[in-house]
């Protein structure tokens, strides 16, 4: 068994795969301050509520936005599993190409995506992460990176706006019954669900306006959901598609 591990700002996102068959999904708070023993005994705690053992794993992989946290990682793995943690580079074989300036530069998260939307879902394609940051990557018929956009998340946009304006209150990110809201919270609701819904359907609207044509739109991450429910511009919704890619890494790299 592979154990996949997408190290976010806000989340570590795990699972478990038996070949491509998945065993076990976690979601963990992302922690700078969590030794390498509290994240050995939480995982090892996991595993057991899921009636899995963690000798059984054969191979970690781990992607990672979070540097302070990589070798947190590398030594609970080598502890509590004995094993070596296989990180995501661009230098790896990939499956797809990268043509960006810096390939050294992309997130090995939008890497994880790419590969997996490509593989799974064919080219040309589009992934959206709704993460801290929304990412879009962009991959070609011939599976081909073609590089994307990142603009802030919905989360990271409704904290901005309560930070930077005194007199407006933190809401649950709802989508609001009308676009026209009654009162306040109703008001921030809307301008941030259905202003990120416009600027999804936007940005995918151009993206396929350079490409010549119409591109496959897989989204994943957290609010994912939330915006797919009101953008008709979103074919596919994939939870997990980061963890799919970081498995199809592990079989084509070791």
């Amino acid at each position: 068994m592979i154990l996949t591990l997408d190290v976010g700002n806000t989340n570590i996102k795990t699972a478990v795969f038996d070949g491509e068959k998945l065993a076990a999904y976690w979601r963990i708070s992302t922690s700078s301050t969590s030794t390498s023993d509290e994240l050995g005994i939480l995982l090892n705690n996991l595993f057991t509520h899921k009636g899995l053992r963690l000798a059984n794993i054969d191979g970690v992989i781990f992607s990672s936005v979070v540097p302070p946290v990589n070798f947190t990682i590398e030594h609970m793995v080598s502890m509590y599993l004995g094993l070596e943690t296989m990180h995501v580079s661009a230098n790896m074989d990939l499956g797809i190409t990268i043509r960006y300036d810096n390939p050294m530069e992309l997130g090995t998260d939008r890497i994880a995506n790419a590969v997996a939307a490509y593989t799974i879902y064919g080219g040309p394609c589009i992934t959206i992460d709704f993460g801290t940051a929304t990412t879009f990557g962009v991959v070609s018929e011939d599976g081909a990176f073609l590089g994307g956009a990142i603009s802030p998340g919905i989360k990271l946009a409704a904290e901005a706006l309560v930070s930077g304006a005194a007199k407006l209150p933190r809401v649950e990110l709802v989508k609001p019954a009308t676009v026209i809201g009654r009162n306040t919270v109703a008001n921030i609701q809307s301008g941030l669900v259905f202003g990120f819904v416009g600027q999804i359907n936007y940005i995918i609207r151009k993206i396929q306006d350079e490409l010549g044509r119409r591109a496959r739109v897989v989204a994943t991450g957290g609010l994912a959901t939330l915006i797919a429910s009101e953008s008709k511009a979103i074919d596919t919704l994939d939870g997990l598609l980061t963890l799919k890619g970081l498995r199809i890494l592990y079989e084509r790299g070791r």
